[in-house]
């Protein structure tokens, strides 16, 4: 497509010359411009990635991959409908569990929880919250010993520790001869975890599952059965397939639909945030257009030259095509280098100036995350690239169709 003269002519125009530093000094900002909006889009872009998938990892290490439980209260004869269901393809894990709210109490303090009765041998095939433990373990949780584990931000409200004793009431009422009083049972903790996410850590609480089928009143009978699956994406069609096996007295649910509305905000806000961090790249490429008009305009002269020595209009317009094309393409190698750079490094980076600095940018009070994870999708850096560069040679073609325009006769008038 391109002559080896066009080639030649547009790689000279790109260099600096004596007689014009300005228009060179153009040129290097449209591609310093260029290159900062693809290192900055590259790096918020893997940014909200790491964030994604850490929620996600976190979430879904303390939520179900799929629920199963029943429509018309507690799930009752569930171990040969845990076999069936374990026998599926796709599925790696399935424990039963009993889970209410209730309030717990210690001195002075209370504090709202949500409290989840599991069997311990069981819970490691469909949460990671025993990797979580900082003090004590949930095998600690033995029928009748009334143990509990609680969250670690939790704990710190009660002020309790491992061998501490707190009180749970439920919402449940008792009928006694002194009137209705709530239903009530006193816990020795046994263990304490962190999972690093809040949320969990302030309002979760751990019991065995005989102790909370007895707390709850559910007669031997559990909340449900949570199911770990192979890949996590597969969720909702393994779910799908499980509602139509099991009937309609049967609710399944996946992780999509009970966390649906968060991750579809994350996913929003990371389209909004491409959207409007790639306004940075488009004032680059807006530079190339300045910047070409200006050469345009600055070698009218050479262009009536090369015009009068036979050069076609369209060859003329392929030089300042191939000049701003090369501008784009250097800026968008400079970006895409320093963008994965930093995608690579933006935790070790945050980590060091928060440590000069004496601050912490993300507070765990505030914020789901703590610390600034970073995912780099290569799919994520191909696209950016690929978007910035037609930009760029989409902005040259204005400017190259005015130097082929150009008039011999008109141009070397005055010289």
């Amino acid at each position: 497509m391109f002559h080896p003269l066009e080639l030649y002519i547009g790689l000279r125009y790109t260099r600096a010359k004596r007689s014009n530093h300005f228009i060179s000094f153009i040129t290097l900002i449209s591609m310093l411009g260029i290159a900062l909006g693809v290192t900055v889009l590259i790096t918020v872009l893997s940014v909200m990635n790491g964030f994604d998938t850490e929620l996600q990892h976190r979430i879904l290490g303390m939520a179900s991959d799929i629920t199963v439980s029943q429509y018309n209260g507690p799930l009752h004869n569930w171990a040969p409908l845990a076999k069936r269901i374990k026998k599926q393809s796709g599925i790696t894990g399935v424990a039963p569990y009993v889970q209410g709210e209730a309030m717990i109490t210690v001195g002075g303090a209370a504090s709202g929880v949500v409290v989840q009765g599991i069997v311990p041998a069981q819970q490691g095939n469909v949460s990671n919250v025993g990797r979580h433990m900082t003090t004590g373990k949930l095998s600690a949780l033995r029928p009748g010993q009334f143990g509990i584990i609680l969250g670690q931000e939790l704990a710190k409200y009660l002020g309790v520790g491992k061998g501490d004793h707190v009180t749970i009431i439920t919402p449940d009422t008792t009928v006694t001869p002194a009137g209705i009083l709530p239903r009530f049972r006193r816990f020795t903790v046994v263990g304490v975890f962190s999972v690093g996410m809040y949320q969990y850590d302030r309002s979760m609480a751990f019991i065995n599952m005989q102790d909370a089928s007895r707390l709850f009143q559910l007669n031997n009978g559990i909340t449900g059965l949570r199911i770990k699956v192979k890949h996590v994406m597969s969720a909702p069609e393994i779910a799908t397939d499980l509602n139509g096996q099991l009937g309609s007295s049967y609710w399944v649910s996946d992780w999509t639909q009970q966390n649906s509305n968060f991750f579809h905000a994350v996913k929003t806000e990371k389209t909004v945030m491409f959207v409007i961090l790639f306004l940075i790249v488009a004032v680059g490429v807006f530079n190339i257009v300045s910047t070409l008009v200006m050469v345009v305009t600055d070698k009218q002269s050479d262009i009536a030259i090369l015009r009068t020595l036979g050069l076609s209009p369209r060859r003329v317009m392929r030089i300042f095509i191939l000049q701003g094309t090369i501008i784009g393409l250097i800026g968008v190698l400079i970006g895409i280098l320093g963008g994965v750079l930093l995608s690579i490094n933006v935790g070790a980076i945050v980590t060091t100036i928060e440590n000069i600095f004496h601050v912490q940018f993300l507070s765990p009070k505030v914020y789901y995350i703590s610390q600034l994870p970073s995912h780099l999708e290569w799919s994520d850096v191909w696209h950016i690239g690929v978007i910035a560069f037609v930009l760029s040679v989409m902005a040259t073609i204005y400017p190259a169709w005015r130097a082929a325009r150009t008039q011999p006769a008109e141009a070397l008038r005055y010289d």
